[in-house]
């Protein structure tokens, strides 16, 4: 995936963190915020410590980061995401993370027939 569609600067997370809205559920946290001028959507992914060892906090960036990837036609442009992994997420299979990722769009109202 490109580098554009994520967030990498701390300064970015931060803004997300302070001026936006945040919706969660079992297995995640997720911050939405506006962004500025651009059309499409940047995901910043977070894993604490806390949720494993760096084999584990990895393997449940990458089922977030697919689970982002597979769906982007799905989510509208013109957003900053931070997605937080809670402890509950490390045992859990991609369908379950895809599941938990789509609801928090969901109650965000960013998917695309919903802006429509």
């Amino acid at each position: 995936m490109k580098q554009e569609f994520y967030l990498k600067k701390n300064s970015d997370f931060q803004d997300v963190y302070r001026h936006g809205r945040s919706f969660a559920n079992r297995l995640l946290v997720m911050y939405v915020l506006p962004n500025q001028g651009s059309t499409s959507s940047r995901i910043g992914i977070s894993v604490s410590k806390k949720v494993g060892n760096s084999v584990i906090r990895h393997r449940v960036k990458r089922l977030i980061r697919e689970s982002h990837r597979l769906n982007r036609q799905k989510i509208a442009g013109g957003f900053d995401i931070v997605v937080i992994a809670r402890n509950e997420a490390k045992n859990r299979d991609y369908w379950d993370m895809e599941k938990a990722f789509m609801n928090l769009i969901a109650l965000h109202r960013l998917t695309v027939r919903e802006l429509e």
